[in-house]
This record gives structure tokens, C-alpha cells and sequence, in this order.
């Protein structure tokens, strides 16, 4: 790595840490530059605009959360322990083990949900990417003869990604001492539900 993708690195490391504390809407190049100790044209330099600063921000920080969260979940076995790593995985992420301000993702479709725009669709993208690995988990789990065959892998990842959704939104906004504990027994309920031989129907 020369010195420019080193300096680029450094940048976005710092801009991931900030749209972790403010959000990305709230990220501008002149106060990423004073974060980041440097010029407001030496950073423009990098990016030329804000839209392209909010969209490398966005991608560093989902190969950070690849790297912290989805690679240790896909080396552990397929099946339940798989996503037992992976939840555990996430809710550290979640609660700022990585990025100080917890999931730039999550706090970015908030902000984006009904802003059109280039981020927005690039954001779409890697939730989508997520939750597709979610269901793909899940499947994985039915090979295993772990988890029974008859519900649907899309559902299963919609309900796992609110159980975290609901765990940032307790242990971060309300503070609330047993947001860990709660998110645990409703993932440990959806691993439950999973196991039965047949689905629930409401």
C-alpha cells in the first residue's frame, strides 16, 4: 500500500467513526478534515464530492463489519453455531466494538430509507447482500438436519435482522441494562422456532 491509499485508509477509518457518532448526512469534507488533521482541499482531493465521501464511507464501513462480524461466522461450523457466531459477532458490533457510535448501516437507513439517490440505492444493495447471507445461513442449517425444512429462509432473516434493529435501538437510544439480555431470548426464541418440525402459522 503506497503513502495516497494509505492516507485514503486513515480517512476512512476516521469518516467510518464519525458517520458512526453523527450519521452520514450529518459527515461534511470540512469537518471530516478537521478530525482527520488535514486540509479541506487536501481531503476534497480524495473524494470531489460529499455523495462520493457518504458512499466510501458506507463501503469501508460494511467490509469492516464483514471482516469483524461475517468472516470469524463463516469459519465457525455450518448451521446453528454459525449463526449463534454471527449474532454474537453482531450485537458486539452493534454496541461499538468496532466503531465507537455503533452500526453506521443501521443508522444510515434511517437516515436514507426515503432519500433517493446513488448512496441510498448503494446502501439498498449491501442490506439486501446481508440479508440474502441471512437466509443462505438458514439453508445451510436445513442441510445440516439442524433446522426444519418447511419454513422460509427469508423470513428467518427478516426476524433475526430485527432482533438486532430492536437491540440497537434499546442498548444505544434508550440505554436500557437488559437490551443484551432481551435480544438474547428473542434469538434464542427464533433458533427455537427454527428447530420445531413444523412452522408456526399466525
Amino acid at each position: 500500500m503506497n503513502k495516497g491509499e494509505q492516507t485514503r485508509q486513515s480517512i476512512l477509518n476516521e469518516a467510518a467513526r464519525v458517520a458512526s457518532r453523527i450519521g452520514l448526512s450529518g459527515m461534511t469534507i470540512g469537518s471530516l478534515a478537521e478530525q482527520a488533521g488535514m486540509s479541506k482541499s487536501g481531503l476534497f482531493a480524495h473524494f470531489k464530492s460529499k455523495e462520493a465521501l457518504q458512499g466510501e464511507t458506507l463501503a469501508h464501513a460494511s467490509a469492516v463489519f464483514i471482516d469483524r462480524v461475517m468472516r470469524p461466522a463463516l469459519a465457525a461450523p455450518r448451521g446453528e453455531t454459525r449463526l449463534r457466531t454471527l449474532f454474537d459477532g453482531w450485537l458486539k458490533w452493534c454496541a461499538g466494538d468496532a466503531l465507537p457510535g455503533g452500526c453506521p448501516m443501521l443508522a444510515a437507513v434511517a437516515e436514507l430509507d426515503d432519500q433517493p439517490g446513488v448512496v441510498r440505492e448503494q446502501l439498498v444493495r449491501s442490506q439486501r447482500d446481508l440479508m440474502d447471507s441471512l437466509a443462505q445461513m438458514y439453508r445451510a442449517a436445513v442441510s445440516e438436519g439442524q433446522f426444519h425444512d418447511a419454513a422460509d429462509a427469508e423470513q428467518f432473516a427478516h426476524d433475526f435482522y430485527g432482533v438486532m434493529m430492536a437491540f440497537s435501538y434499546a442498548y444505544r437510544l434508550l440505554k436500557d441494562p437488559a437490551a443484551e439480555q432481551r435480544a438474547r431470548r428473542a434469538f434464542d426464541n427464533l433458533l427455537a422456532a427454527a428447530r420445531r418440525q413444523h412452522p408456526v402459522h399466525a
